[in-house]
């Protein structure tokens, strides 16, 4: 676990969880790009890690400097691989999968918070199928259903499988022994927080999608859901149709105020290593890829989502 240690991610995996299990933990400090970007790997082929666990950011980090860096080192050590943090796109989840796991490691897709104490949504390794991008099924004992956000109705039940994919926001209709009681010295926001948005639910405030076969995928924030010209539109959705490109390694979206529409598509994309170099040559004309950008977007979610603004950095 590459977290850092003060975090629930860090302490429980990195401390307690290894030594509960009579487990080695490798630790290390700086970050994985120093002094280049195959840091990671170097540890792992030297360590023989087996199990490696990071966030999507990190990953995507690592995707802007392609595939040779991990190719010069040996990861056939690795048996599981773990996300953690944030949804995980496809894109990163496939070459997380091809590159680094060599398409034989076990991907597990982890949802959960601080407040949860453990996994809530997540895959077993080598039982459940995954799907790239969804964190799969609810763990042992989670109650996890889809509520519809405004009126709080159960769209999906507790281990229902649906004809159709529903959409809503996920909430847990039972306790379970790791979640949190409250906020040290502020109960009323515990309260407020995660109980009453949804009474009679647990609210860990994100929005996600039910498919045909019960796998759950998290769509983001619910705050980060901005509102275009009616439209409700999950920021999430649309970093992940930019970073679909070959051209974008990580994206971030945000609302900004605009006269017509309410909220505006303000979109910050960086690039890829190869054609970060490509711009900067002149080999790549700046306007065409963000034309291009632009399209990717209005492609994958409709022409209400098309960005007002892309901003390469």
């Amino acid at each position: 676990c590459v977290a850092d240690a003060g975090w629930i991610t860090g302490h429980s995996y990195i401390v307690y969880g290894p030594l509960l299990n009579g487990m080695s933990t490798f630790m290390f400090e700086s970050t994985p790009m120093y002094p280049d970007a195959g840091r990671y790997w170097d540890m792992v082929e030297r360590h023989k890690i087996t199990q490696f666990y990071t966030a999507p950011t990190a990953i995507r980090s690592l995707m802007r400097f392609g595939d040779e860096p991990p190719s010069k080192y040996d990861t056939s050590s690795l048996r599981v691989l773990g996300t953690v943090g944030e949804p995980i796109n496809p894109e990163a989840w496939r070459w997380y999968y091809e590159v680094i796991g060599k398409s034989k490691c076990t991907i597990v897709d982890t949802y959960w918070q601080t407040e949860t104490g453990g996994h809530v949504v997540t895959n077993i390794p080598n039982t459940i199928p995954a799907k790239p991008g969804s964190c799969t099924l609810p763990f042992y004992g989670i109650e996890a259903v889809v509520l519809d956000a405004q009126t709080g109705k159960e769209l999906a039940k507790a281990g229902e499988v649906t004809e159709e994919d529903v959409n809503g926001v996920l909430a847990f209709a039972q306790p379970w022994p790791g979640m949190a009681r409250t906020c040290l010295g502020d109960h009323g926001r515990y309260l407020a927080t995660y109980m009453a948005p949804y009474p009679g639910y647990y609210f860990p405030g994100d929005g996600c999608r039910k498919d045909k076969d019960g796998y759950i995928w998290i769509t983001g924030r619910v705050d980060d859901v901005l509102n275009v010209s009616g439209h409700r539109i999950g920021t999430a959705e649309v970093e992940s149709a930019l970073v679909a490109q070959s051209a974008v390694a990580q994206a971030a979206v945000v609302g900004f105020p605009h006269e017509v529409k309410g909220q505006g598509l303000c979109c910050f994309a960086t690039l890829t290593v190869e054609e970060t170099d490509l711009l900067n040559s002149g080999t790549t004309n700046r306007d065409e890829l963000i034309k291009s950008l632009r399209m990717a977007v209005r492609t994958a979610i409709g022409p209400f989502a098309s960005p007002d603004m892309i901003l390469i950095t």
